[in-house]
């Protein structure tokens, strides 16, 4: 169950959210982030403790974006397990390796300003399907928007 990971005050829960985000024309939403430099990502954030993927998809949705999701997000009910990569692995509690995604989609009617945290996003553009998958970094974000274009 996602709510029942005991985690080390201090430490982040070796679970997080990724949300795609699009229009109902085909445009994805997609933010470069300020760590690691040219690292281009959907929506994406850890659980906190005790909470779950979909209130984690809301917040972190509306901490990265500015965009109340409502009753709108989608629970693909995909999950991923990818390895930490090394330079983040001391955020998280020791011998903690791996990390569980769950994956979750917003449809919008059209493409909104993006209120951006720049402490952690520098720019963010909306893109068509080829150039979003030519540019996002991360392996389980190619899957999971190619998997919402029915491209899977």
């Amino acid at each position: 169950m996602a709510g029942s990971l005991q985690v080390q005050p201090g430490r982040k829960r070796p679970q997080s959210v990724l949300v795609v985000i699009g229009t109902r024309d085909g445009q994805l939403l997609l933010m470069r982030r300020v760590r690691p430099a040219g690292f281009w990502q959907s929506v994406t954030g850890s659980l906190a403790p005790g909470e779950t993927p979909r209130a984690a998809a809301a917040r972190e949705v509306r901490e990265e974006t500015g965009i109340l999701v409502g009753g709108a997000l989608v629970d693909l009910h995909q999950t991923r397990l990818f390895p930490i990569i090394a330079a983040w692995r001391a955020r998280y509690g020791p011998n903690v390796c791996f990390n569980r995604e769950y994956w979750f989609l917003l449809i919008l009617e059209h493409r909104r300003l993006i209120r951006l945290d720049p402490r952690e996003h520098a720019e963010y553009r909306w893109l068509p399907l080829e150039p979003a998958l030519a540019l996002v970094s991360s392996w389980t974000n190619r899957e999971a928007i190619r998997m919402v274009a029915g491209r899977a």
